[in-house]
């Protein structure tokens, strides 16, 4: 009876035990993530301000601590700031790839893409972002800017015509102004 005792108390000890370092476990990663929320959002604080080195180095920290796509998107937009339109291209490639019907990083990335003059590429990004929202009027604006680029007048007119449909002012006047 005595080591049934015993061995009672040790098994309850180690599960009390395994519960407490299982608890500790969650409770860390808890505030593990409330720390990388706190630094994207200061990065985002940072970003207003215009101090676009500051905050690529706290989304970096928000990133360090847990990848998320608000932490890799926001960076990006901060590095195209920056005029670091392939770093920017890739942040928002990664925030993408953890959630792929974020149709304002493929916005985003399009428009980097045509800075650094892929129009094809862009008009990809965009044309991806239409086909998870058929109504983003940015997305058919800045497509027709890049079809536009390669001298696809009709292909940017018909871009720019849904734009203005759907109310976009400077797609109406470009319309007004370059299409037959």
């Amino acid at each position: 009876m005595k080591k049934l005792i015993i061995l009672f108390i040790a098994f309850t000890s180690f599960g009390v035990s395994a519960q407490t370092t299982e608890f500790n476990k969650q409770f860390q990663e808890l505030l593990t993530k409330k720390r990388a929320v706190e630094y994207n959002s200061r990065g985002v604080d940072k970003q207003h301000l215009k101090d676009y080195y500051g905050a690529v180095a706290d989304y970096t920290k928000a990133i360090s601590l847990d990848p998320n796509d608000a932490a890799y998107y926001n960076r990006g937009i901060s590095k195209d700031e920056l005029k670091d339109h392939d770093g920017a291209i890739a942040d928002y490639t990664k925030a993408i790839a953890l959630d792929p019907n974020k149709t304002y990083a493929y916005l985003n990335r399009g428009n980097s893409k045509r800075e650094l003059k892929d129009d094809y590429g862009a008009i990809a990004d965009y044309t991806k972002a239409l086909e998870i929202n058929p109504n983003y009027i940015n997305a058919y604006s800045n497509r027709g800017i890049s079809k536009e680029n390669l001298e696809d007048l009709n292909g940017a007119c018909i871009d720019w015509r849904k734009a203005a449909k759907l109310g976009h002012k400077n797609s109406t006047k470009w319309v007004r102004d370059q299409c037959n």
